[in-house]
């Protein structure tokens, strides 16, 4: 019986214990298909990445899959090769979670993404909504940011043009659930297409970042 030290590590353990067995896809000669555990973009996205391939995270503070999502796809993302970008893009589907957008941009612009986990953990585990402006200084002035620089960044055309650019990338994209991985503009995938599998989904995303790859040598 395995233990858990915290919630979060039951919500992830609860997920994991059934991916034990797709685990050994990795080690078959399995092929995703398109339609089925990825998609092919019918209008493909620009990216802004350069040589790098551009992959793409929507995620939503709020969203729970994503919570439970993040550690594994943490320590993906610490893996990929240095031809790769990774980009996150903030998804506000309710417009009354646009002050979640406003937070990521700002920690971004502060070089604070040292936080990005830490805000999941306030909202799904502290019971923090992190909505209100006080309420969001207050948390970031509680964690070494000043709090008047936090309230300066947080309000900047900056960070509110980013926001705002957002929802466009996500309209473009045509997002309707979060989380969702794209790569390069023209495919996408997540864990809901991979049948719950946070492995299958990430084995999904290694196989269209190979494809971006051998496409380009063409």
């Amino acid at each position: 019986m395995p233990i858990f030290n915290s919630r979060r590590d039951v919500l992830v353990g609860l997920c994991c214990a059934a991916l034990v067995p797709l685990r050994a896809r990795a080690q078959e000669d399995w092929t995703p298909v398109a339609g089925t555990d990825y998609v092919v973009l019918q209008n493909p996205q620009p990216v802004e990445t350069g040589d790098r391939i551009e992959v793409t995270e929507f995620f939503q503070y709020s969203c729970p899959h994503c919570f439970a999502f993040t550690p594994d796809l943490e320590v993906w993302r610490r893996r990929l090769a240095a031809d790769v970008a990774y980009v996150r893009v903030p998804v506000a589907f309710d417009p009354s979670r646009q002050p979640h957008s406003l937070i990521y941009y700002s920690l971004q612009a502060l070089n604070r993404l040292d936080l990005h986990d830490k805000i999941f953990t306030a909202f799904h585990l502290d019971h923090r909504h992190l909505l209100e402006t006080d309420e969001i200084a207050d948390f970031m002035a509680q964690n070494g940011i000043d709090r008047t620089k936090w309230l300066q960044t947080y309000n900047s055309f900056s960070v509110v043009s980013q926001a705002n650019r957002a929802v466009q990338i996500y309209t473009a994209y045509k997002i309707d659930g979060t989380p969702t991985l794209a790569c390069e503009g023209r495919y996408e995938t997540s864990p809901a297409m991979a049948h719950g599998s946070h492995t299958t989904c990430l084995l999904v995303m290694d196989f269209l970042i190979d494809k971006v790859r051998r496409e380009r040598k063409k």
